[in-house]
């Protein structure tokens, strides 16, 4: 996956820098990032709702995800703008406690299409340009499926996650390298929301259901390109 993200990163950076220069501007209203992006979540149980006799304690990790994201940018004015991101990360849910079944995967190879609108705001309208931004987001949850000790311990056979609605807000900064449009970025999101996962046996019994606290932190660096 990380020689993924870098040779994605690469090409687009070359797709940027192969536009024509008299089409960009630092002042444009319409800002493109190519980034890497790294998915950090929590994934920890707050609720056992279907309890088919766990041990005390039992609790659980997501794992962390590199990705190559973009985000696409329209300034509504030289310091506000709005802002959507497009990424597919996937992550597997770990038990992370007790011991004895520490490491074991409860979900396996869950891939997130974390739907995210920011309205921004610019602190300086040229220049260096840090900024905040606040909004609302969508998890949408595709192709998750019983991780082996799921299968082992409850004989699941399938496995679900619910798709939510949560907030995030998010800080950064924007640096020119020229005034062509070019740019680098950083930036960096939080992510409140949770959702609720089910297994099911092969006779579509349900036989655990569990609330987690995902709220990951969403770290991002790469280019940038304005007209």
């Amino acid at each position: 996956m990380k020689k993924l993200t870098v040779s994605a990163l690469l090409g687009a950076a070359a797709i940027l820098a192969a536009s024509p220069a008299h089409a960009g501007s630092s002042d444009g209203k319409v800002q493109i990032k190519v980034l890497a992006t790294g998915v950090l979540p929590d994934g920890k149980i707050t609720k056992v709702l279907v309890d088919p006799g766990l041990p005390a304690g039992t609790n659980t990790k997501a794992n962390d995800n590199w990705v190559p994201t973009l985000a696409i940018e329209y300034f509504v004015s030289p310091q506000v703008s709005i802002e959507t991101i497009c990424c597919l990360t996937q992550h597997d849910v770990d038990a992370s406690a007790p011991a004895a079944l520490a490491g074991g995967e409860l979900v396996a190879d869950a891939k997130i299409l974390p739907a995210t609108v920011t309205l921004k705001y610019h602190f300086t309208e040229s220049g260096v340009r840090p900024y905040v931004g606040v909004g609302p987001t969508w998890f949408i949850f595709i192709d998750e499926k019983p991780g082996a000790a799921a299968r082992t311990l409850l004989a699941a056979t399938s496995q679900k996650l619910d798709n939510r609605v949560g907030a995030v807000v998010q800080a950064g900064i924007d640096i020119p390298i020229n005034d062509q449009g070019f740019g680098i970025s950083f930036d960096a999101k939080r992510y409140f929301l949770s959702t609720t996962a089910h297994w099911y046996n092969a006779a579509g019994t349900q036989v655990l259901s569990t609330r987690h606290k995902l709220d990951p932190w969403v770290v991002s660096g790469g280019v940038s390109y304005r007209f």
